[in-house]
């Protein structure tokens, strides 16, 4: 997988039409974003928010496109029936509107009517990068906060089945730390080696771990070489497990707004994706985030 452009195109030969339920849909980056994707024939749409307020918008976005619109003036409610709607598959995947990130999560793991599975949730986000012969996939970058050795192996599950799902056969997984040394007073290589052990034994499947690894020799041939470094993960990583929120999100905005990546996002764990994006992400990501997760759901 090395661009975005191949995921639009397995989208496209998917046959069936994903459909998205867009929580408090009142939102003119997102309502852009999801008439694009359906110009693109990515997917289609249910519009659940203020009807007053989405045909206002539609119109003065000259969107002509016709969208089937829920009215409803609450947007913590207006999440818990787009919930319900992927839940009683009437649509495939979530995605987040003029709503807060909590709200929807709490609809995401309502047991009755949302998307709950016992499983830990989680972000991937995915980087095309210049100069790279493959996509990047950081996790996680915006969920979890400091995650144990339980929550990482939850992580790292979710982010091979994605990025299995978008067409990338036995993953190479990063777990990357400050250094690529066990070290005692460093409680993430320690649960890097013992993520690597996991994967040796059979505990992790359907990828290759190893760690930990620092950032350097995760990415670079020449660098795992000039360090001794013998692996098949060692420059050639297509995730990279990160320790905390912190690395996580300083890597997203490295990658986006130094490296100029091309970026998309999708929250896991649930019954289907979930499209949750920040108003300061680009309208090429809120796109590119779509796909991703119509891919994903595509092949569940």
């Amino acid at each position: 997988m090395k661009s975005f452009s191949e995921i639009y195109e397995k989208v496209k030969g998917n046959g069936r039409m994903r459909t998205i339920a867009v929580a408090a849909a009142e939102d003119e980056p997102v309502l852009q974003a999801v008439a694009k994707a359906k110009e693109m024939g990515l997917c289609n749409a249910v519009l659940v928010g203020e009807k007053v307020k989405i045909e206002s918008l539609l119109k003065e976005l000259h969107i002509d496109d016709e969208f089937r619109i829920i009215d409803e003036k609450s947007p913590a409610q207006a999440a818990k029936i787009a919930a319900n709607l992927v839940r009683e598959g009437e649509c495939d995947i979530l995605m987040k509107g003029l709503v807060d990130t909590k709200s929807l999560l709490r609809a995401v793991l309502d047991k009755e009517k949302g998307l709950a599975t016992g499983n830990l949730i989680s972000h991937v986000a995915a980087f095309e990068v210049e100069g790279y012969d493959r996509m990047l996939f950081v996790t996680d970058a915006a969920m979890n906060t400091y995650p144990g050795l339980k929550e990482k192996v939850g992580i790292l599950n979710n982010a091979v089945n994605f990025v299995t799902s978008l067409g990338v056969e036995k993953p190479k997984v990063a777990v990357v730390c400050a250094v690529e040394v066990v070290n005692e007073a460093m409680q993430a290589t320690i649960d890097a080696a013992m993520l690597s052990k996991m994967n040796d034994r059979g505990q992790i499947r359907g990828c290759l771990v190893d760690g930990p690894l620092a950032l350097d020799n995760a990415l670079s041939v020449e660098a795992a070489e000039h360090k001794g470094i013998k692996s098949p993960v060692a420059g050639h990583a297509d995730i990279l497990l990160m320790p905390n929120i912190e690395s996580g999100n300083v890597l997203y905005k490295s990658l986006t707004y130094a490296a100029y990546a091309k970026t998309g996002g999708v929250l896991l764990g649930a019954k289907a994706p979930v499209v949750v994006t920040s108003r300061a992400d680009s309208f090429e990501s809120k796109v590119n985030s779509i796909a991703m997760a119509v891919l994903n759901a595509s092949v569940k």
